[in-house]
């Protein structure tokens, strides 16, 4: 019997390549399935899900409640900042009043960075699009170095994934972390990125992929230097000790299950979007299994 392909998309980074480890591996026995990999930066993936190619794919959280017609959430797979986050670093620190009038890198208008930044500053601010992987460069070289907004001047950059462990060696300083400042604000973790499974591929389905995924991800928890090691030749400029560090910032006991807490603080993010004008209705986050 051919089996049912499901196409995966998520992160090249750390904590998303330590996820899917065992499926990439193919460590466990996936049944009727049938998994392929495909490795695309997030903003990238957040758009691409507007067509519905993937079966499963990592999102945004803020791209969620643009794509909750298509796809559900897995309550498995979270990307929590549970008291840290995407952050806002500089080569001086402003503050909030002097940010607001800067021009700051960002890697994509639906990651839910730019929906914290944007919550942060309470007002839309001025951005320029930059690959992660290039923001700590351009903050550093304060402009932008190639493409179409070459030269464009920069102030202040938003980074994600590594970047929030190595910033400090290229002489860059901390404005804010935005894990922190949600934390302050409302007591829960800043849910930041989670894994959306195709509504039309029937509950049946649906029920035995997301299972697949949590012993995918339990799998690398238990066998953790091995998922790691593989895990590492995602990690730019990352050591053994600093991979390590971040995937356990990423991947822990909230990537097993939301629980009531993380769902709370989905629902939280959605709603404070909504009334804070940055997202145009007012989206229910919708779980595997309710």
């Amino acid at each position: 019997m051919e089996k049912q392909l499901i196409r995966v998309a998520h992160s090249p980074d750390p904590d998303d390549a330590f996820m899917f480890y065992a499926l990439a591996k193919e460590r466990l026995d996936t049944g009727k399935y049938r998994f392929t990999h495909r490795l695309v930066d997030i903003e990238t993936l957040n758009h691409t899900a507007f067509e519905g190619i993937y079966e499963l794919t990592a999102l945004s959280l803020h791209a969620y409640a643009f794509l909750h017609d298509k796809y559900m959430l897995c309550p498995c797979g979270a990307s929590m900042g549970d008291n840290y986050g995407p952050m806002l670093v500089g080569k001086e620190k402003f503050t909030k009043e002097q940010l607001r009038k800067k021009t700051i890198a960002v890697p994509g208008t639906l990651t839910t960075a730019f929906l914290a930044c944007g919550m942060f500053l309470e007002q839309p601010f001025d951005y320029v699009l930059v690959p992660f992987d290039q923001i700590l460069d351009v903050v550093q070289a304060g402009k932008v170095l190639e493409g179409k907004d070459a030269g464009r001047e920069v102030d202040a950059g938003l980074i994600i994934h590594e970047g929030q462990l190595t910033y400090m060696r290229q002489g860059l300083q901390l404005i804010v972390d935005t894990g922190v400042w949600w934390m302050e604000q409302t007591g829960y973790p800043l849910p930041l990125g989670a894994n959306g499974i195709r509504k039309d591929l029937g509950s049946e389905t649906i029920r035995e992929v997301n299972t697949l995924l949590y012993q995918s991800i339990k799998y690398g928890l238990e066998h953790r230097q091995e998922g790691i090691a593989y895990a590492l030749q995602f990690g730019r400029g990352l050591d053994l000790g600093l991979a390590d560090q971040f995937i356990g910032m990423y991947v822990n006991d909230w990537t097993l299950d939301f629980g009531p807490r993380g769902r709370e603080s989905v629902r939280l993010l959605l709603k404070r979007g909504y009334e804070c004008g940055l997202l145009p209705t007012l989206v229910e986050p919708e779980f595997v299994g309710g």
